[in-house]
This record gives structure tokens, sequence and C-alpha cells, in this order.
């Protein structure tokens, strides 16, 4: 079920046509109204509690913001799409996808790319452009999520975005290698309708702003499905001590997977406890998939970030994950440090953080995954999809309670 697997008409902003055509542009755009409702959901959205509101405890030391904007640079946009509901129509919805971005540098992530390594626990996934992140080291523009069978226009419209909002590279060139992650949302979102456009790319990319981030069923996580409950997008962040360099680590994922009976939130067998209204797919065989982007400050070259990547698939065992045969779990992190080292003439000089020193990076990498998991679940409601497919969100009050039975609960009076 889970493999890779309010709404105002959008259309991306342009120079009005000439009047002679205009004419002709009407029918089309109230066509595209009737059809489509898309919630431009920008990182300022509503607020909604997140774990540690509820009193979930984790270790370690966020950042401000709790998020990977708590890195110096990183913006964030979304766009969601939702519409329809009931039987599912190929081509008509139920609609429940969108695309996330994230920007490392935000406007200067073109120009100035950023060291980038990339890992895949299981790789019944897909996060394109890596090949060349390996090759080359680095990340040379943004992060796209969407769903499986939206990568391909995603990717596309990366490209136009590119080719249209920003001038050439510091070689004289327009080209792009999108990195394009995804996770499958066919039990909730007409999958095969193709419903993400251009349009909602360019959207995204041109909203991404620092400051919070929304969650939850929003952007590239609208459709998904995590441990059985309502899944999304979660981030978190770690902040070192001065004594370890005072470095921050970001986390933002795209959560689609995990059983049911798998869920551990703060040591505590959640999902054993909730067992109400399994669907389809959460309570079988492990077929999820999960795309987490780990942005940091601290000066790490592009085997160290690998290093970094590969400490997300413990953050995510401490939530209960398998990564089975049928996941897609894929993993890139970059650095925000040495903004000048992808120069194209002359010597580039680095700095490089210790290896000796790298260990709190790592710890802060796996607790911000962690709870970027648990704040996915606590900020999704209840969905209904397509075919009227029901799954439910992470029920707060439950949540508060199993944490209070095992003595977990932070303020248990409250």
């Amino acid at each position: 079920m889970f493999r890779r697997r309010r709404a105002r008409p959008f259309l991306r902003r342009q120079a009005p046509p000439p009047a002679h055509r205009r004419w002709c542009l009407t029918p089309i755009l109230v066509v595209a109204a009737a059809l489509l409702t898309v919630s431009l959901a920008a990182p300022q959205g509503k607020a909604r509690p997140r774990a540690r509101d509820l009193g979930v405890p984790f270790e370690g030391t966020p950042g401000p913001l709790n998020a990977i904007t708590d890195v110096e640079g990183v913006t964030v946009g979304h766009t969601t799409i939702v519409s329809g509901d009931g039987p599912l129509v190929v081509g008509k919805g139920p609609v429940r996808t969108g695309v996330t971005a994230v920007l490392p540098r935000g406007r200067d992530t073109r120009q100035k790319p950023s060291f980038a390594g990339w890992f895949s626990l299981n790789g019944n996934g897909e996060m394109t452009g890596t090949t060349w992140v390996e090759e080359s080291g680095f990340l040379e523009g943004p992060v796209l999520i969407t769903n499986t069978h939206s990568v391909g226009v995603v990717r596309d419209a990366a490209i136009a975005w590119r080719l249209k909002s920003e001038p050439a590279d510091s070689s004289g060139l327009w080209w792009a290698l999108p990195v394009v992650g995804e996770t499958w949302d066919g039990h909730l979102n007409d999958i095969n309708g193709m419903h993400v456009k251009p349009e909602h790319v360019f959207h995204a990319l041109d909203q991404a702003a620092g400051g919070r981030v929304a969650e939850g069923s929003v952007g590239g996580g609208t459709g998904m499905v995590c441990y059985g409950f309502k899944g999304g997008i979660g981030t978190a962040s770690r902040r070192l001590g001065r004594q370890e360099g005072g470095y921050t680590v970001g986390v933002l994922l795209q959560a689609n997977f995990g059983r049911r009976h798998q869920l551990m939130v703060s040591g505590v067998p959640v999902g054993a406890e909730i067992t109400d209204e399994i669907p389809y797919g959460g309570g079988g065989a492990e077929a999820g998939s999960v795309i987490v982007v780990v942005a940091t400050d601290a000066p790490l070259l592009p085997h160290q970030l690998k290093r970094l990547a590969r400490r997300v698939s413990l953050g995510l065992a401490r939530t209960g994950a398998m990564s089975g045969n049928g996941s897609g779990d894929i993993f890139i992190a970059v650095s925000t440090a040495n903004p000048d080292a992808a120069a194209s003439t002359g010597l580039a000089r680095v700095e490089m953080l210790s290896n000796e020193s790298i260990s709190p990076l790592f710890d802060a990498t796996a607790l911000a995954t962690e709870e970027a998991v648990v704040n996915a679940l606590v900020a999704s409601d209840t969905m209904v999809g397509a075919d009227n497919r029901r799954v439910i969100g992470l029920p707060h009050d439950r949540l508060r309670e199993v944490l209070r039975k095992y003595n977990r609960l932070v303020n248990p009076a409250s």
C-alpha cells in the first residue's frame, strides 16, 4: 500500500498575454479552477501542536524553531493539492498530493553549490540526480519531494524553473540534474492521474522561505501514511554545545513507512497500544518509504556528509522502523559551510571538521530524525481519500495516555 510508493486555484504568475490572445485563455482558467483545489502551503502556515507540545520527551537540544530552517540559509516551500471525494476515477481524483522543496542556500542555492553526500538504506524508491552528487560531491540545486509517479514532471519543472528564474552558473551554462525524491501516496491519492503540474513545482520553489515549517499533510506529504497513521512532512533540529562547535543539524523528511505495531515514541510501544483502524498495508508486510534531507552548518566534506546521511537510519530505528524489501529509504545530507568550494576557476580552499569531532553531529542527526518522524505524525489529521479510504491521525489524547502509562509523559498532570 505505501510503496513509493482551501482553496483557490493556482497558476504561475507571468506577464499577461497580448490582448488579442487573452480571450482564448479564459476558458482554460475557468476549467482549471473548477477541477482543482490547491492549498499553497507556505512555511508560515497555521500553527499546530508539535510532539513536544504534547509532552513527548526527546533527547538533545533543538534550535529555536526545532526545524531544518534553524540551519542558516535553508528555506522550505510546499504546494499542497487536494480536491474531490468518493470513488477513484483515474485522471479526476480524488487528489491528495503535492510537492515540497528544500533549498540549502535559499536563492543562492544554484549559484553556490553545497557539499553533499547521500545514502540508500533500501533502494525500492527513487532520488534522481544522486549519481552526480556521488561523483562531484556537490548538490547543485534544491531537493524536491513528491509522489512516485510525479518524479518526472517535478524534475522537468525544476529545470524549467532554473532556466526561467536564474542566471547561468559560474561556468556560463544553464543546465541541471535535479534531485527529486518520492514516496507512494496511491492509497489516498489518484496517483496515476498525474495531478502534479509544473506550476505546482514553480510555486513550491518560488515561495520557499525560512522560519517555521508547515508539517503533516502538506506538500509532498499530503497523501502519505506512516505506521498505519496519517503521515507526511516532519522536521526537527539539534544544536550542539559550544564545546562541540555550536553547530546546528536540521532534518526534514517525508514519512510514508512502517507497520502500526512497530511504532515506538520515546521508547514506548505506542503502535501496539493504539490498534484502531489499521489501514490496508499498515499491519502487513513492510512496503513504505521515507525521504530525508539533512542540513548542517558544520564544515563537512562529501565523504563525511555520507556518514551523516547513514545516521538517519538510526533515528528511524528509534521510532521502530525496520526498512523492509518494499521500502524506499533514501537520505541526502548537505553542508552550508564552504560556500565558495564550487568556484569554477582557481584553487578552492575549504575547511573540514576533524573526524575526531564528528560524533556529536552523528548523534544530532539520529535524534533530529526521530523527532521529525513523531512531529509528522502529530501534525497530521485524519484524512479520507480515494474510494473513501480513511487513515486516522495519531490521536493526541491517546498518545498522551500511553506515554503516561509508561511514565514517559513530560508534565503528566497537565
